[in-house]
Parts: structure tokens; sequence; C-alpha cells
């Protein structure tokens, strides 16, 4: 059996090579846990935390099924890198914090049962930012400090950085993230990848630890539009342990791949929401990369207009709800007595935290900072407002979809404490529920660091998205690995 390439290789790649009988899942997983133990410390890349000790054995078990039936399953035999705060049955499951190291779930969550399913291989856990906390970096009690890989001096973002430095490592196929405010979007931005948060109740938030739980959505993070997609069309739909997904009945299509088109932009209209571009607060190389991707949608064919939103400013202020004390106190009582530890307060009171996180535990066990009564996006009259006013601009101006940059600045240097600015993302999609995803629109700093740009569409409009996309990776084909990756 002859090697197989593996950096950047996708799934369609993958599979044919198994139909053609030039690669086994067991050769596939073999090259990729060689290739974490090969850089990952090395490099001081530190993305993974947790290596599936089953992944080989699973491996040749999707490799007997294969000789058996002659048939691939969707995602058969390809490695997925797992964000640490996903329940995974006999892995740990840390959420960032050495109060949960070691601890192991009654079962997998939903959509890594979905992934499982479809014939996916759990490979790895990746790092995060410390409970899913900052946007900004990925630190952990657990894991350390992420770094990113197209420079090891700067930060991959966060909460989803480990699973982003992975993927763009070419660790692992596809990977999963959950997103807050930002935390797939973000750490895709930085990391050149296609990062899903899709629609506020497309996908479960099943035996995921939470943030903010009405604004929570895990999601696939991937090197190009195609594979997110594929995990999307498996872990989208309806499960009765996450009431919030009852929304999403009637609402996908049988595949989101038939959304994979390529002439997708020809007669599509998408509207730039210039509250984000013309600031000063941008850096002038992200905005030359967005307006270059503008240029690039006209001549694909679509039409771009300047969109704006009746009173933007003040629809984006006070739409959070603190609700991470009760959030993860339930999750802890769903562990079924695996934790020494059944509330958030009784591992504070144990110091199990790292130095960063000290600040911002206090301030979310302090009373007077929670907030009890706080209904989903969906009935909570603030939320609904936005959504509203939202949809309406683009109803009016007769757009399919609303472009910005991800990000304003390029990855932040580690060091710098204060450059964490430029994050676009913690407004529309988490307090709207409406989907967004972001692709890689180039690269600053002499085509080192990796920027993206967001589309954001109506409620379950991810296959409008997923042509728009698609379309405009195929034309600019701005992804490209990491050096030393």
């Amino acid at each position: 059996m002859s090697e197989f390439t593996l950096p950047e290789a996708t799934i369609a790649d993958i599979h044919r090579a198994m139909m053609a009988g030039e690669l086994s899942a067991e050769a596939l997983t073999r090259q990729y846990l060689e290739r974490i133990a090969r850089l990952d410390q090395s490099t001081f890349l530190n993305a993974i935390v947790t290596v599936n000790p089953q992944a080989l054995a699973r491996a040749r078990a999707l490799d007997a099924e294969f000789a058996r039936s002659g048939k691939l399953r969707p995602l058969h035999g390809i490695p997925v890198i797992v964000k640490d705060n996903y329940d995974t049955l006999g892995l740990q499951t840390t959420g960032g914090s050495v109060a949960l190291e070691g601890v192991t779930p009654p079962d997998d969550a939903f959509q890594v049962a979905r992934l499982k399913a479809a014939g996916a291989i759990v490979l790895a856990k990746s790092n995060m930012a410390e409970w899913a906390f900052s946007p900004s970096w990925t630190m952990s009690s657990v894991g350390g400090l992420t770094r990113n890989p197209y420079d090891l001096s700067r930060t991959p973002a966060g909460s989803s950085g480990g699973t982003g430095a992975a993927v763009a490592a070419n660790f692992g196929v596809v990977g999963l993230g959950t997103d807050t405010g930002n935390s797939i979007r973000g750490p895709s931005s930085h990391n050149a990848l296609v990062g899903i948060r899709s629609t506020m109740g497309l996908t479960s938030r099943d035996g995921i630890i939470p943030l903010y739980l009405r604004n929570d959505i895990g999601g696939p993070m991937a090197r190009t539009v195609e594979d997110a997609v594929r995990v999307l069309d498996v872990i989208a739909g309806y499960d009765e342990a996450d009431p919030i997904t009852a929304k999403s009945q009637g609402q996908r299509p049988a595949s989101y791949l038939s959304s994979l088109q390529a002439d997708g932009l020809q007669g599509a209209t998408i509207g730039v929401l210039r509250y984000y571009t013309d600031t000063a607060a941008i850096d002038a190389e992200v905005k030359a990369l967005f307006e270059q991707a503008v240029s690039d949608l006209i001549a694909q064919g679509a039409q771009v207009i300047t969109i704006a939103i009746d009173d933007y400013p003040n629809l984006i202020k006070d739409n959070w709800c603190n609700t991470f004390v009760s959030d993860v106190n339930e999750y802890l009582t769903s562990l079924e007595g695996r934790s020494l530890y059944d509330s958030l307060q009784a591992i504070y009171d144990a110091q199990l935290y790292s130095v960063p996180v000290k600040e911002s535990l206090e301030y979310m066990l302090n009373p007077e900072n929670q907030d009890q009564q706080c209904s989903d996006l969906y009935t909570h009259p603030r939320n609904i407002n936005f959504r509203e006013q939202v949809v309406k601009a683009m109803d009016d101006a007769g757009v399919d979809a609303l472009i910005y940059p991800t990000w304003s600045f390029p990855p932040r240097e580690i060091a710098d404490t204060d450059g964490h600015k430029g994050d676009n993302s913690q407004h529309i999609a988490p307090n709207t529920g409406l989907p967004t995803i972001t692709v890689p629109m180039g690269f600053t700093r002499e085509q080192r660091l990796p920027a993206g740009i967001s589309f954001v569409g109506r409620l379950f409009a991810e296959p409008t998205l997923i042509k728009l996309t698609y379309s405009y990776e195929q034309a600019t084909n701005h992804r490209k690995p990491p050096p030393g990756f």
C-alpha cells in the first residue's frame, strides 16, 4: 500500500484512496498519530491534551467493516479532533479545568455520537481556553498554552484554539469546536480554516460543557468548506435531550452537500456591514484583504451593496445573560458522581484553576453578576428585537447574506496582553441565533498571518451560506498550510 499524502487531505481524497485500495483507516490514523507525536510538543504548538488510546482499534474495526461491505459510511475512517468540552465516552472531558482532569463522562455528547455513527474516529481531544472564557487566547490549567501554527509567537484565538491549531497543522482531518461568542469563528479565522456557527437549534448542545448555554453552539472547523459541510450534514438535527433543536424540524434539507455549488455567487446579492470596516479600529492590511474579497465576490457574479442596520450600536448592547454558574453546576450533576466536585463553588474553593481565570471565576460566582431568569434567544425580548432588526435590514435591501471581517486585526502576539482587539464575532450570531460561516480571505504581514471573512444569513439559511462561501472559496483558494507543519 503506497504512502498517502497526508497534509491538506480532504474527506473526499481519503475516501477515494480507500475505495481504490490505496489507504486503510488504520494506516491513516497511524500517520496522524505519528504526526501529533512528532510535531505537537516539539514545536511548542501544544494543541492536543489527550490522544485516544483506542483510535487504532477503532480504525481496524472500520477497515474490517469496509472489507465485508465494500461501503463507506459518510465519515468512514476520518480522524477527528474534538474540543475538550465535548463529552467523549472513555476519554477525559475537562473544559480546560484541572478540577475535571481524569474525569470520564457517562456517554458521548450528541454530536460526538453522531460522528461515530457516521464512521468517524475520535483521534484526540484538543486544548481550549479554561472554561471557554477567553475569545483571544487558548490556555488552560490542563493543557497550558496553545500557539498559532502560522507563527508560534502568536495566539490561535480562543476558546477553540486547540482545535483550530490542530486542524490547521494537519493533526486531523476535521475538528469540532464550540462557539458562545466567537470560539469557532475566531480560531478558524486565525488559522486559515472554515468555521460554521449554525442556526441556534440546528445542532444539539447535549453533552457539551456550557459557558452560557443559551448562546452555546457546537460545530465544525475544517480546512475546506466541503469538509465542514460534510460534518454539519452528520451532526445537524433534532435531539430530544436538547429541546431547542425542535426548531430544526422541517428546516434542514436532505443533505447540505447539494449546496456545494461553484457558481453559487452568480446572481447573489450581498450586503457589506460597514460598521466593522469604516472605522479606525481596523488593521489596514485586513481592510485591504476585505476590499479585495468584495471585488472577488463581484467578479464571481454577485452584486455587493452597503447595508446599514438601524440603531446598530444600541442593538448590540446588553444582550448577554450570565448563566454560567447554574449551567456548569447542572453539567457537573450530569456526571453522576464521576467528579469529586459537584459545583463551581467547590472547584473555586479547592483553588483548582489557573491564575488567569481566577478573577473571571470570582466575577461569575458573585450572585450580583448572575442572571437567574434569562430565556433563550427565541423568547428573550432583546434578542428577538435584535434578530428582527437585522433580518428587516436584509429584507429591505434584498440581500442573501451580510459580510464583514471576522477579526479586524491579525492574530496577536502572545506577549501582547492588550492586542486582542478586533473580534467582530461577539454581536450578531451569538445574540440573534442567526448562522454564520467564516472562510479564509488571505494573509497579512508578508503573507504569514491568516484573516477570515464572515457570511451571516437568516435563520436556517445554511444552504444559502454554503453556496456563497463555497463559491468564494473555490474562486480564491486562499487556504495554505502553515510553514513547518
